[in-house]
């Protein structure tokens, strides 16, 4: 990493929390936001792409409703996200329009990060969004979740997203610079890490559990977010963001923590493909496919030449040669009935014969690990 923490990212995740987002009355502080939408617009200049996972709906429809998010059911809670997420999303549409941005809401629960089919809708529309140069403002839906279905946490939100994504930066804005064998605020002798390459036990142990009067989150949270994105090959960056210009702070050589990843998103998704146990059916490929997949590409429907079992969207299926040799796996972006269905045809009827536009590959590069030699695995 450079003294630029941000400058050798190229898809930046960047989660903002409710305790640097608005004052202890609940309001958002409206100059902040501003000069984050600035940071913002400067890194998408520089030609980087920003998804935004935000806090804050909660706290905010609390204070229309006038209950206190600490001391109130679930459905209340329900419905202060639904009455806040509005004018949260507002916020962001406003600040960022004056740069010439437009965002897009987005609102996540647990299912769409963790089951496959609902994982390719999701990852479908946010590189979408990013594709037509669209900021995505990303909250859990608070709406609906319930406690025994809920992130409980936008770090660990911000982390499935960067996974999803396969950004290669997550920054996480909180109220404290870094990560410090232990809490700064208590302890004057705590020491600060500005890099880290792997999160141990013991680092665990340091982190609190304290969050803030308008947040959910503490280290505890954030050091499981960094394990989730370093585990998708996802560097991640803890950073103040009590500061009025935070990203720019940080592209200024700013005081931060770097979790370093080891791996790249790409190789890191591939690894995890490689280790999916369970398969549910097999794809038999012409000669034409195998050498295409072999240089890299996508798998499309005129090289298949047959379907083996019964597989949903989003299934995890194996690759075969005409011969029946095992080449690699993959998630199938269509059942088993519409792989048939679509055999052998080129791209551009897909339509025709299924009665709906879906995606012009069969099994996508992104979700495709090969077994055999391959350059571009």
């Amino acid at each position: 990493m450079t003294g630029n923490a941000l400058s050798d990212f190229r898809r930046i995740v960047i989660k903002i929390g409710s305790a640097i987002l608005m004052d202890q009355e609940r309001r958002l502080l409206a100059d902040w936001l501003a000069g984050l939408a600035e940071d913002i617009a400067g890194l998408r200049r520089a030609g980087k792409q920003v998804l935004i996972v935000t806090s804050g709906a909660v706290a905010i429809g609390g204070r229309i409703l006038k209950i206190h998010p600490r001391r109130s059911r679930l459905e209340e809670l329900q419905a202060a996200a639904a009455a806040g997420q509005v004018r949260l999303v507002n916020a962001y549409q406003e600040a960022l329009s004056r740069h010439g941005i437009t965002v897009a809401q987005i609102l996540l629960t647990p299912d769409d990060t963790e089951i496959h089919r609902r994982f390719l809708n999701a990852r479908g529309t946010l590189e979408k969004l990013l594709e037509h140069e669209v900021v995505p403002v990303i909250n859990e839906n608070d709406t609906v979740a319930t406690d025994e279905l809920r992130y409980g946490d936008n770090d660990r939100l911000a982390a499935r997203v960067a996974q999803l994504v396969m950004a290669d930066g997550l920054v996480l804005l909180s109220d404290i610079d870094g990560f410090y064998t232990a809490d700064p605020r208590r302890h004057t002798d705590a020491e600060h890490l500005p890099l880290v390459h792997g999160i141990t036990d013991e680092m665990f142990e340091m982190a609190g559990a304290a969050g803030s009067a308008v947040g959910s989150g503490g280290m505890l949270t954030k050091l499981l977010a960094a394990k989730i994105a370093m585990r998708a090959g996802c560097s991640t960056v803890l950073a103040s963001g009590t500061v009025e210009r935070p990203l720019h702070a940080l592209m200024s050589g700013g005081k931060c923590t770097v979790f370093l990843a080891g791996n790249t998103p790409a190789a890191a998704r591939k690894q995890w493909l490689a280790g999916i146990l369970e398969v549910r059916g097999e794809l038999r490929l012409d000669a034409g496919a195998v050498a295409a997949l072999r240089d890299g590409k996508s798998l499309l429907p005129v090289g298949l030449v047959e379907v083996i079992g019964n597989f949903r969207r989003g299934d995890a299926v194996t690759l075969v040669d005409p011969g029946g040799a095992e080449l690699g796996r993959g998630l199938a972006a269509y059942s088993s009935e519409e792989a048939s269905a679509i055999r052998g045809r080129q791209s551009e009827q897909i339509e025709s014969i299924l009665g709906y536009r879906g995606r012009s590959v069969l099994v996508h590069r992104d979700d495709l690990v090969w077994f055999g030699s391959q350059e571009n695995a």
